[in-house]
């Protein structure tokens, strides 16, 4: 008994010691021990969702997020702690990310890393100096998660990461699989921070970027746990209007063409009438690459930031104006004269005024030839006191209309509205004005706009909002759609309309843009070539810029699609129908071809009989196929031929049949298999005790011995089919 109490007092003393500790660590050392949890723990680490993909309208990917990394290395981690195990790994580490990385020696990762290894470091916390950089970039670049695996394996950087250093940096990478396909319009991240900055990451950024979410994170047996706190909701994906291979079929048209006028930029939208869907939009300007070579790129979005004067596009605009007022009609008369008309104490011109100009005139065939003195002369006389008037019509019809695009970067229209004074005089307002507006000059228009307002002549008046997204797409459910938008349900009277209509379909059959039109489908448009200004703001510093553009759509009689292509160059020869309307021509034709759905049966002449390739060999055997598919044939195939090659006639049927009848006596001469099948020929070979090995499929195209020699038992025959 004593010593059982001995066993109790000594047990109550050590509960009571314990009981007093942790008094004592809760009262005198609360503050300190809070420090050290507050080191060990992070109540709300911020955890990035997967962000959204930008999918094409029939779901091809055209921005995708993968993971990429940037690799360091912590020379203060334990491993270091003894020199002879990174002395004893770092030759075959170094060998190894040469083999992963071969732009750089391995010697030159030795030194590298051995310069990380015994730089000096300062805390400033501490005032502390120690040896070893506890961040050193093994790569300076982001790697792929195959790279990154591949590097995790090496020697020592395999050890566990607070022994062996290896610590790493994950981004969200954007990746277009289609490279530079729509680049301005599908947008980009920018640097590390991986924010959106144009395009439709930008406009769609809140959509795609998702929700991040919470962790908590514990610092648990040397171990970090993280412990989620609210859950990451990953972005959305958006489903847009582009199609991949119409996208793929302008740009190639217009980069076709702008090597060919080494132009300086080019545009190109496709745009689907009912809809308003934008199915390709191509923006393309030039550059020097790093050996001085030009290339074209996708660097701004011309098509709707660059606004300048439309040219001869613009014509279309001012008379639907004046044929929606009725003040004139297609019958109305121009007297053009010899192609040079004063207007207001300016010479205006038309394009073919050397030689001699168009005379008199209708107003169709003034658009159809895209007389200057024509339009100018009529909207002049009928608006001239009223400009106004004009004015208003031009915004009636839809050619100012803001479009509030989702697009970043996006120009509305500038086309002034005169002004009077208290004087009752127009302070922003010439005489000239209004001719010179009438023709494309004095306004500001970008491409997008004047696709626009043609795609609503072509929608028998309605004007539809170009759409860029479709619908929002999460986990394979919809849950989120944009229907076409009308802007305006009718720009003009129903009778304007139908008349612009015909004009534009004789513009490209009789008219300026015939390079436009197609033998195919009929095609409608019209083609602009105007001066614009340099980057000085003159049109007379030394060479002539041109704004080249033709607007239209097709098929005409019952029209689908609508297009705008402008081109952008310095100097003669220069024409709207004869460049930006040859693009037109090939975008209009690759479009309407994907659309064609011809049927094989289509391509059989029905009076001809098709011959299968038949092989020499069994004759009973091919017999019995040719005669099953209504061929005729000949019993004894004295001569025959199918596609050229010898079916097993007489000639040869007799002498195989004589060779096989030697098998019997001592002369075995080994027979001509070549043109038969893998299966007769290995069949007759063997018959004479040969051994024979089959190359490839087909048929029998070369033996290794030779016909006519003596057959030898066991003797090896090679085949080589094809």
């Amino acid at each position: 008994m004593p010593r059982y109490m001995l066993i109790a007092v000594v047990l109550t003393l050590i509960g009571f010691a314990v009981i007093g500790k942790a008094f004592y660590i809760m009262t005198v050392k609360k503050q300190y021990w809070t420090e050290v949890a507050d080191r060990l723990k992070r109540d709300s680490v911020s955890v990035k969702p997967n962000r959204g993909n930008i999918l094409s309208s029939d779901g091809q990917l055209m921005a995708s997020s993968i993971p990429e990394y940037k690799i360091f290395i912590d020379f203060q981690a334990a491993g270091f702690e003894n020199d002879s195990l990174w002395l004893d790994k770092v030759d075959s580490l170094c060998e190894g990310l040469n083999r992963i990385f071969p732009s750089k020696s391995a010697a030159e990762f030795k030194a590298d890393l051995e310069r990380g290894r015994h730089k000096e470091v300062y805390n400033k916390k501490t005032g502390e100096t120690t040896i070893g950089s506890r961040w050193w970039n093994i790569w300076p670049k982001r790697i792929s998660y195959n790279t990154f695996v591949e590097v995790k394996s090496l020697p020592f950087l395999n050890l566990p990461k607070y022994k062996g250093g290896f610590c790493w940096e994950e981004y969200n990478s954007r990746r277009r699989p289609f490279g530079s396909l729509a680049k301005r319009t599908v947008g980009g991240l920018f640097g590390a921070k991986d924010s959106a900055y144009y395009g439709l990451e930008l406009a769609y950024d809140s959509i795609l970027r998702g929700t991040p979410g919470i962790n908590g994170r514990r610092k648990i047996l040397n171990k970090y746990m993280n412990i989620p706190v609210t859950l990451p909701i990953d972005g959305a994906d958006i489903v847009t209007t582009i199609d991949v291979n119409m996208q793929d079929l302008a740009e190639r048209a217009l980069v076709d063409e702008l090597n060919l006028i080494n132009g300086e930029m080019g545009v190109a939208i496709l745009m689907e009438v009912a809809t308003g869907d934008v199915k390709a939009i191509v923006n393309m300007i030039r550059t020097t690459d790093d050996n001085g070579n030009s290339q074209y790129v996708e660097a701004v979005n011309s098509a709707i930031s660059y606004r300048c004067e439309p040219g001869s596009v613009f014509k279309v605009a001012s008379f639907l104006v004046a044929l929606d007022d009725e003040v004139v009609d297609t019958s109305y008369v121009i007297s053009t004269g010899s192609g040079v008309r004063e207007m207001h104490g300016r010479w205006m011109k038309d394009h073919n005024w050397r030689r001699g100009g168009y005379q008199d005139i209708n107003v169709a065939r003034t658009l159809e030839v895209s007389s200057n003195i024509g339009v100018s002369h009529v909207i002049d006389k009928f608006y001239g006191k009223n400009p106004e008037k004009y004015v208003k019509g031009l915004y009636r019809v839809g050619i100012h209309e803001d479009l509030k695009l989702p697009l970043v970067g996006y120009l509305p229209p500038r086309i002034r509205m005169p002004h009077k004074n208290k004087r009752g005089q127009y302070d922003n307002w010439s005489k000239t004005a209004l001719p010179w507006m009438s023709i494309g000059y004095e306004t500001q228009i970008a491409p997008i706009n004047t696709v626009t307002f043609y795609n609503a002549i072509a929608n028998d008046g309605k004007m539809m909002r170009p759409r860029f997204v479709k619908k929002i797409v999460k986990n394979g459910e919809t849950i989120a759609e944009f229907e076409p938008e009308v802007i305006k349900e009718r720009i003009a009277k129903p009778k304007a309309i139908k008349t612009m209509q015909t004009i534009l379909e004789h513009v490209v059959s009789q008219g300026l843009g015939r390079k436009a039109g197609s033998p195919l489908f009929k095609v409608a448009g019209k083609t602009g070539t105007a001066q614009v200004a340099d980057q000085h703001g003159s049109y007379h510093s030394g060479v002539t810029r041109y704004w080249l553009s033709f607007c239209g759509y097709f098929p005409a009689d019952n029209p689908r699609y609508s297009c705008i292509v402008c081109l952008k160059k310095t100097g003669l020869p220069a024409s709207g129908g004869g460049m930006s309307g040859v693009v037109f021509h090939h975008i209009a034709e690759g479009v309407m071809a994907r659309n064609l759905k011809v049927r094989v049966d289509d391509a059989r002449d029905e009076n001809s009989i098709i011959i299968p390739d038949v092989k020499n060999g069994n004759i009973a055997a091919a017999s019995q196929v040719l005669t099953a598919l209504g061929i005729k044939t000949n019993n004894h195939w004295d001569g025959s031929y199918a596609h050229g090659n010898p079916i097993w006639g007489t000639t040869e049927r007799r002498s195989n049949e004589v060779a096989l009848k030697r098998t019997k006596t001592s002369e075995k001469t080994i027979p001509n298999v070549t043109g038969m099948g893998a299966k007769d020929a290995v069949f007759l070979l063997e018959t004479y005790g040969l051994r024979v090995k089959v190359h490839g499929r087909g048929k029998v195209k070369q033996q290794s011995l030779p016909a006519g020699k003596i057959a030898e038992k066991g003797a090896e025959c090679i085949l080589t089919l094809e």
